[in-house]
């Protein structure tokens, strides 16, 4: 019996919360962003493999930032908060880590929605145009290189959805529920990345 997003994952993005100030969670953010990896992995195709590495090396930067400061865990407890503190600290490693975080996301979040508004596009075809407006910008000639031969190796179309809970309408909703969710996370990331020039340097 194939899984469905459901079983995949513990939090949906959905589900992370969100201050009128536009705050993200921490713990919440990254136990859902493990909801991409763990997709990833159920997929078992090399394609994802540099995408949900780099992931997972990212959600483990921002989580140790998050908990370094048992005695008062409020400190980081929002993902705004981290890049505050780490801006006047001078290390900003769970910046650095949360920008490429947020970076893979944008491209798991931009190329799902292709694939799912453009069904006769393959999941290659839907992954590599993320790439292009993605990450791409930010890698050396040699990992362009290998991102675009591992966006090669995507599943068909049927394969991958069929793994995720079935490739009909209730099922497209529910996944596009979800990534419409992740991209509102990431917009407010965006938003505050620019607003204090934290990506600068990195």
């Amino acid at each position: 019996m194939s899984k469905t997003l459901e079983d995949l994952i513990t939090r949906r993005f959905q589900d992370v919360t969100v201050s009128e100030a536009g705050h993200i969670n921490t713990a919440e953010f990254l136990e859902a962003a493990e909801g991409v990896v763990k997709l990833f992995d159920i997929l078992e195709s090399a394609a994802f493999y540099p995408v949900k590495t780099d992931m997972t090396a990212n959600i483990k930067k921002v989580r140790e930032k998050s908990l370094s400061n048992p005695s008062d865990p409020t400190v980081y407890d929002t993902l705004q908060k981290i890049i505050t503190a780490e801006a006047k600290e001078g290390d900003r490693t769970a910046t650095q880590g949360l920008l490429w975080l947020k970076r893979g996301l944008e491209l798991t979040a931009m190329a799902l929605k292709r694939s799912l508004e453009n069904q006769k596009e393959t999941l290659s075809e839907s992954f590599t145009e993320a790439y292009n407006k993605t990450l791409k910008q930010y890698h050396g000639f040699i990992v362009k290189k290998m991102f675009g031969v591992a966006m090669l190796a995507c599943p068909d179309r049927e394969t991958f959805y069929m793994k995720i809970g079935g490739d009909n309408e209730g099922a497209h909703e529910q996944l596009l529920a979800w990534v419409n969710a992740l991209q509102g996370l990431l917009n407010e990331l965006n938003i505050f990345y620019a607003s204090g020039a934290f990506d600068k340097g990195l």
